[in-house]
């Protein structure tokens, strides 16, 4: 017999019964990270750069399905949900108003399958040009600082 107590029954019959991992279900959209072909954030889903690297992983994983930040506007997703359509992947739309995630979409499968890198590689071009400006930056008086500024 289990040595549950007859609080664990009230907090069970109360708030459900507890899931392993909770706060990385919050962070994925309710899946677990162990699951995951592709994490895109929010900012990739907006300015969809991450549409080629969906598109791959969705030709590779065609048993997959797509899980979608509710929170992001539906003008943003149009292209990943015709991506799903065109590969026959289902999607599902994860509102979550009691959290806060950086995450836009998870490419993700029923069971584990324990991907080693989920998120999309930071293009090298945009790497470098981080870099120059951090380094022009820090050398220079306040009045170039404040020409950056207006030149952007």
């Amino acid at each position: 017999m289990s040595d549950k107590s007859v609080e664990d029954y009230l907090t069970e019959g109360i708030y459900g019964v507890r899931r392993p991992k909770e706060a990385e279900r919050i962070e994925y959209l309710g899946t677990l990270r162990e699951r995951i072909v592709l994490a895109l954030t929010i900012g990739q889903v907006m300015t969809d750069s991450g549409l080629s690297y969906l598109e791959q992983a969705m030709i590779q994983h065609q048993d997959t399905k797509l899980l979608i930040n509710g929170h992001v506007a539906n003008r943003f997703l149009k292209e990943e949900k015709a991506l799903a359509d065109k590969y026959n992947i289902p999607f599902t739309t994860i509102t979550n108003n009691e959290s806060d995630t950086n995450i836009g979409a998870v490419l993700t499968y029923d069971y584990a399958i324990d991907k080693e890198d989920i998120f999309m590689e930071e293009e090298p071009q945009k790497k470098e040009k981080i870099e120059k400006t951090d380094d022009h930056t820090e050398t220079g008086t306040i009045f170039s600082k404040i020409k950056q500024w207006f030149q952007k």
